[in-house]
């Protein structure tokens, strides 16, 4: 037996020779063709490099600097009238400065955030193109790039226009080729210089000095740490870090820079904070344009889609959707009725009120035909370059019509009844929600109609809260607001009453779809583009003849909700006397035609707003200060409301008013004043009112009236009943003032003007 074993763990060594032999022999015919086919790759990319080598020129050094313009690019409003003409900025106001009068914290800054590397590396840094290909795969999306200074400057200014937008191998071949023969040819210094005298920081300012007098209004020489810090993050995405629109995310990108030049060493900590913590001051000169706000906005979306090189040098025609006369009347309104209330009077201090904005659109595509940014663009006192229209705000109750919309999609009325009370919610932190009304008062039970028109705070959580926000976002995704898109985990019911920022423009949009029945537009501000060649959203188009570009190519309307709910939410804001209780009897927000309207304003007096429409025009207001500061007692009704109403006025000048279309299936029923449906046949009640609903009529007013949170079991903490209110009590009722009667709250539509006695002296 150990014989047998031992005789079989023994392998004679002729048996595995001739095997060992055929892989060395495989092997080594394998080694062949792999040395071969990695030659003939070494030999192809030899063969190619010396190809775009000798076929990518290098401009002659004196040529760098400047480069032949074409003709001026001009902007016009809908009817063909001048806007701006913009000018050559390489021939204008740009003035190249040698590095040594460039402040080192500007050039340390633009090394940190662009190219850490820069002075290590011959024109391409591998590690960094490893690093954003690396994280590109990681991500599965192109979220990072790996060109260094000498890259961007090769691919911006020297390259042709129309391949410099291309996203193709051959481009990044030629800007790398390129990169490589300017660091042959120059020093890295001059490199840095030719940088930062050409690059685009939006605004139509190339260079530094063009930048600095642009956004602070002083010689780049004069920058400090923090200005230099926010200057330096403009390049990689100028219109996204645009100050004067979006001062949020140019702030959070000058955090980035700061904290780059922390990790290389050029800054400490203590600088770092003390740069973040300094107010930034924006100052301009009056420019030479009409719509001053419009037209940057213009030129900024242009430049993302085309290339800056192509905007202002390219000879472009540009016809808006701007109306100059309308424009002019918008801005005169924001001008006097600002100063009108940043002006003491009666020995009131005034209300620190120094900003305002105003957009008008079309409601049946969008167009906008309007746009204010500020009472005055060139005022640095006020930040006056700062976009009102454009800038991130919260809208206060501006936003409820939203949540409303959502409810009525989700089977509620306008007769719904919603408990007006104080209230404790539960949140993910743990410490109770206890919303508050306006005016610090609770109204007992309402229906829907009632809450949205007097824009009770309690009520709106309470639907929400029922609902759920997730359906909030929702709405508010349909309609085109995308500001809330983005984290929208953290938001919560406060949500309902302004909790998260949105722009005037989006907002305002979002309003067009009640006005035009239901369908989503996306507000545009270009109609048609002559010229431009070398744009990549014009291609195809026949040089000469007006073309639409890519983003507003005749969309097909986009139905965001149904045209019932559409109409039920305007017939319910375009009611003055179920609002009467809130902004009484004669209200700013009334106009001598149907008219839906809103109002917002933030707990802490920063930001109040009016938005409201009618079917052929929509007008958003807001009233605030550019940096934030707080107002005195200032609400929507006092401070955008004035402003709304004269903008009315003159945007449906020659305009017939029209009530707003009612669709089909919509139905109406007498019902009993706080009911929940129709009036059943032979029920007394106490009064009664004419009601619209979403075809069929819902249940009697006998059935259930439904508590908050029903369908998704969140209910209140804590909610009292009707019966212990201090002052409404079932039905709904209010005391007339100084008149010792009592008042339907709701009185029959048919005889609403008898009431008026009953529903005088409103809390804002």
């Amino acid at each position: 037996m150990d014989s047998n074993r031992s005789h079989a763990q023994q392998t004679p060594p002729g048996n595995c020779v001739f095997p060992i032999l055929i892989l060395i022999l495989i092997l080594r015919r394998m080694a062949g063709w792999s040395l071969r086919g990695v030659g003939a790759v070494l030999v192809a990319l030899v063969l190619a490099g010396g190809y775009f080598w000798v076929s990518t020129d290098l401009p002659a050094p004196d040529h760098l600097r400047a480069r032949a313009a074409r003709s001026n690019t001009r902007i016009l409003d809908r009817n063909g009238r001048v806007l701006d003409e913009i000018p050559d900025p390489l021939s204008g106001r740009q003035r190249p400065l040698p590095l040594e009068e460039i402040p080192l914290t500007l050039r340390q800054a633009t090394i940190a955030i662009e190219d850490r590397r820069f002075y290590h590396h011959p024109g391409l840094d591998l590690r960094g193109i490893l690093r954003a290909a690396w994280h590109n795969l990681t991500s599965r999306s192109i979220t990072a790039g790996g060109s260094t200074i000498t890259q961007q400057l090769a691919r911006n200014f020297l390259l042709d226009p129309q391949m410099a937008q291309q996203r193709t191998l051959e481009r990044k071949i030629r800007e790398a080729v390129l990169a490589l023969k300017l660091s042959s040819r120059f020093s890295k210094d001059e490199i840095l210089a030719l940088y930062l005298n050409q690059t685009f920081y939006g605004g139509m300012s190339y260079g530094v000095e063009a930048a600095a007098q642009h956004l602070f209004g002083k010689p780049a020489r004069d920058l400090d740490l923090a200005e230099s810090a926010l200057l330096a993050g403009l390049p990689q995405a100028p219109s996204s870090y645009n100050p004067l629109t979006n001062l949020k995310a140019a702030r959070e990108r000058q955090k980035q820079v700061l904290a780059a030049m922390v990790r290389e060493g050029f800054i400490t900590p203590a600088q770092s904070r003390a740069a973040w913590d300094e107010p930034l001051q924006f100052a301009t000169s009056e420019p030479p344009m009409h719509a001053p706000h419009f037209v940057f906005a213009v030129l900024d979306q242009l430049a993302a889609a085309c290339g800056p090189d192509a905007v202002t040098r390219g000879g472009l025609v540009v016809t808006t959707t701007l109306d100059i006369d309308l424009q002019a009347a918008a801005q005169a309104i924001v001008e006097r009725r600002v100063a009108l209330l940043s002006t003491p009077r009666h020995g009131d201090p005034g209300h620190h009120v120094r900003n305002g904005a105003v957009v008008v659109l079309d409601p049946s595509d969008g167009a906008i035909l309007a746009m204010v940014g500020s009472p005055d663009f060139g005022d640095a006192a006020i930040q006056g370059q700062v976009n009102g229209a454009l800038a991130p705000r919260q809208p206060g109750s501006a936003i409820k019509p939203l949540t409303y919309a959502a409810a009525l999609e989700r089977g509620w009325t306008p007769a719904t009844m919603v408990l007006d009370a104080p209230s404790a919610f539960p949140t993910r932190e743990g410490r109770p929600y206890r919303p508050e009304n306006y005016d610090r008062t609770y109204h007992g039970l309402l229906s829907l109609r009632e809450a949205l028109a007097t824009s009770s705070n309690v009520a709106a959580v309470q639907v929400l809260h029922s609902i759920g926000v997730p359906s909030l976002l929702d709405m508010a995704g349909r309609l085109g607001i995308t500001s809330l898109q983005s984290g929208s985990g953290r938001y919560g019911l406060a949500l309902t009453l302004g909790g998260g920022e949105v722009t005037l423009l989006e907002l305002t949009a979002a309003y067009a779809a009640f006005a035009n029945g239901g369908f989503r537009v996306a507000p545009y501000a270009i109609v048609a583009v002559e010229g431009g060649g070398a744009c990549p959203v014009l291609a195809g188009s026949t040089p000469g003849e007006p073309t639409k570009p890519a983003p507003h190519a005749e969309p097909e309307p986009e139905p965001a909700l149904s045209p019932q709910v559409a109409y039920l939410i305007s017939d319910m804001l375009s009611d003055r006397y179920a609002r009467m209780r809130a902004f009484g009897e004669q209200s700013i927000l009334d106009i001598a035609r149907p008219a839906a309207v809103k109002t917002g304003t933030t707990g802490d007096w920063r930001d109040n707003w009016t938005v409201g429409y009618t079917p052929d025009r929509v007008v958003g207001v807001w009233v605030g200060n550019a940096d934030g500061q707080p107002m005195e007692s200032v609400s929507g009704v006092s401070g955008a409301g004035p402003i709304w109403h004269d903008v009315m006025l003159a945007a449906h000048r020659d305009i017939p008013p029209r009530p707003f279309p009612r669709p089909d299936g919509i139905d109406e029923a007498l019902i009993c004043a706080g009911g929940t449906g129709a009036n059943p046949p032979g029920t007394a009640c106490a009064a009664t009112r004419l009601e619209r609903f979403i075809a069929p009529v819902p249940a009697p007013a006998l059935a259930p009236v439904p508590e908050p949170g029903d369908g998704d079991d969140r209910r209140p903490v804590s909610s009292p009943s009707p019966a212990s209110l201090p002052s409404r009590s079932p039905p709904p009722a209010m005391t007339a003032a100084g008149q010792g009667r009592r008042c339907s709250a709701l009185p029959p539509a048919r005889s609403m003007k008898s009431a008026l006695p009953c529903l005088r002296g409103g809390s804002r």
